[in-house]
């Protein structure tokens, strides 16, 4: 064990080695995405579909944005699937849209996978091995994420550096990360809740404002105002009718296969119910362990109430469980933590046969279950833990013992 530990920390705690693994991995993904053959008589090789489909999607989204097509529209002779982002997004696709797939598709996983994975460096883990650990348990979901070409991983680095850059009280830098973070999945609105444990609310308001209003207007650099308006609102429908056609991998994904519950409205309203009870604790917020924990509370959230959550978002989810594990030990801990890597991680790989995988792992949304448990952990802890003294067993680190003054 201390073998793998040396060359791990070899790996993921030197800074070029670090960046350079995942620039590496990225890389990798990417090059076999691109020159990945569909079978012969599958949709994808009678339509000539890509395997990093959502990569065209995003990029052609730009070129329908200048071209003033229906940005929402079904294209079915470019790519299969619908754009679902705001014409910002679109727009900000620009620096990849020009060039030949191969190199845009590799520098769109790199800037994925870095903004995650600096994130990560970035977070003020207390321990060296915390930190390894926490790396170390999100790269298989991480490339899961990447191997798709989607943005999950993109969010959950911005979500977690808008957190590390509240905790710095760099207001200007957290309200822009957040707010670029709702440009591209409106869910991240919910890290405004880091405003909460700081003076300076009105100042975050109206920079939060600012940043709105900027990437809001960002398109008109190359569509007119009612046009500009006419997007937003064809943007909008498109969200409700998507809405209404989906469960996701989340609880009410559970909730329909399991039992045949289909309100999911009323499953999202007790989910935010829940999750504004730990932020009650206003005498907690002065210890970092405690804002860490709501950090990771939010991370899990925002995928298991999620109607629209994939296997590729869990991503998001997973660097939430990394985080509350590097703030909670316990043996419980320990075998939620067991079953997120052999069911959350490892449920789309190969490590299943295949059959299991597509009759009992996907309809039966196996991938959310340890997520939401450990959610539920989550939430027993923010209620009630006593964050005044944080403890560890030695080995995942010494006492510490925050001043309340």
């Amino acid at each position: 064990m201390n073998r793998v530990y040396k060359f791990l920390s070899t790996i993921f705690l030197n800074y070029k080695w670090y960046f350079g693994t995942i620039i590496l991995f990225a890389i990798i993904v990417s090059i076999q995405h691109y020159i990945y053959t569909p079978p012969v008589g599958s949709v994808d090789a009678k339509y000539g579909y890509t395997h990093y489909n959502n990569y065209i999607i995003f990029k052609q989204s730009f070129f329908h944005l200048i071209q003033h097509k229906d940005l929402f529209a079904a294209y079915q002779n470019e790519y299969y699937d619908l754009y679902k982002y705001t014409p910002t997004f679109a727009f900000l696709m620009a620096p990849f849209a020009y060039l030949p797939n191969i190199v845009g598709l590799i520098l769109w996983n790199i800037v994925n996978g870095l903004v995650l994975f600096y994130a990560f460096w970035k977070f003020p883990f207390s321990t060296d091995k915390k930190k390894l650990f926490a790396v170390a348990f999100i790269l298989v979901e991480a490339l899961t994420s990447l191997m798709i070409s989607e943005t999950n991983c993109m969010i959950a680095g911005l979500m977690i550096l808008s957190f590390i850059a509240v905790e710095k009280r760099k207001t200007a830098l957290a309200t822009f990360l957040i707010v670029l973070s709702v440009f591209i999945k409106p869910f991240a609105l919910v890290a405004f809740a880091f405003f909460l444990f700081y003076p300076g609310k009105w100042k975050a308001f109206w920079y939060s404002l600012l940043w709105f209003a900027v990437l809001f207007i960002l398109p008109l650099l190359v569509v007119s105002p009612h046009e500009l308006l006419e997007i937003y609102k064809s943007w909008v429908m498109t969200l409700k009718n998507d809405h209404d056609t989906s469960y996701g991998i989340s609880i009410m994904g559970c909730l329909n296969s399991w039992f045949g519950i289909d309100d999911k409205y009323y499953s999202l309203s007790i989910g935010t119910i829940l999750l504004i009870f730990p932020l009650l604790r206003y005498k907690s917020y002065i210890y970092s362990s405690f804002r860490q924990t709501i950090l990771a509370f939010l991370l899990i959230w925002v995928i298991i109430f999620n109607h629209k959550a994939e296997s590729p978002g869990f991503i998001i989810a997973i660097a939430g469980v990394a985080i509350w594990f590097s703030q909670s030990y316990s043996k419980l801990n320990v075998a939620l933590m067991v079953l997120a890597f052999l069911f959350t991680i490892m449920s789309p790989t190969d490590l299943y046969p295949r059959f299991i995988r597509l009759q009992f792992f996907m309809p039966y949304c196996i991938k959310a279950v340890p997520c939401i448990l450990i959610w539920i952990k989550v939430w027993v802890e923010l209620m009630t833990r006593d964050y005044s003294i944080t403890n560890f067993p030695s080995d995942m680190g010494v006492p510490v013992a925050e001043n309340t003054r």
